[in-house]
């Protein structure tokens, strides 16, 4: 779904559309694609304008955002090194799962936390984790602090603009690009990192 239809997108999929979103961008291997960080926001804007109710939307994001990721995780856990063997297609890149696992290398642990904010990487993370063997119960706790802060944090900032600022939804399109562009800096930096001369 294209980012200029984000507003419509939540209005016409709902609470229950928005948790389906999250928990597949946060495990399934073909969610990579989906506006997390966009979708958060923008229903944070509309629980304002009373679309959605606060504390329903903040406390399921959470739910499914942690129950994604454990998702992956068992995913990757019990696939092993299948997974590798997968040839790229439509879903499943390799280079998606090399990114992550630079990342896993780079960051540790906290990876699982600090994915949460970082497109792409946030889907692949927990499958990584499963396919390293992390003992699921140090993944369960770095999985729901990052799911903590992403989605109360994100959501929370659409709902308090929401309140704060005049006519906000007619600034979701710049603003869900300013979402998206400080999400993929890490990205960037990282590729601009590794390919200098």
């Amino acid at each position: 779904m294209h980012f200029f239809d984000i507003k419509n997108l939540v209005e016409a999929v709902g609470l229950i559309g928005i948790f389906s979103f999250i928990f597949a961008e946060s495990g399934l291997f073909f969610g990579f694609f989906l506006p997390g960080d966009s979708l958060l926001f923008t229903a944070g804007i509309l629980a304002a304008a009373s679309y959605f109710n606060i504390w329903y939307l903040l406390i399921g994001c959470f739910i499914f955002a942690v129950l994604g990721d454990s998702v992956g995780y068992w995913f990757g856990h019990k696939t092993g090194p299948k997974i590798f063997s997968k040839p790229n297609s439509l879903f499943w890149n390799k280079k998606n799962l090399d990114k992550t696992e630079e990342f896993f290398k780079k960051y540790g642990n906290k990876t699982i936390t600090l994915a949460r904010f970082v497109p792409i990487v946030r889907t692949f993370a927990p499958i990584m984790a499963g396919v390293g063997n992390m003992k699921y119960k140090t993944f369960l706790a770095w999985n729901m602090l990052g799911a903590f802060f992403w989605t109360m944090g994100i959501t929370l900032l659409g709902y308090f603009l929401g309140n704060s600022v005049k006519n906000i939804d007619q600034y979701i399109l710049p603003i869900v690009l300013l979402i998206i562009l400080v999400s993929v800096i890490p990205v960037l930096i990282h590729f601009f990192q590794k390919n200098k001369v």
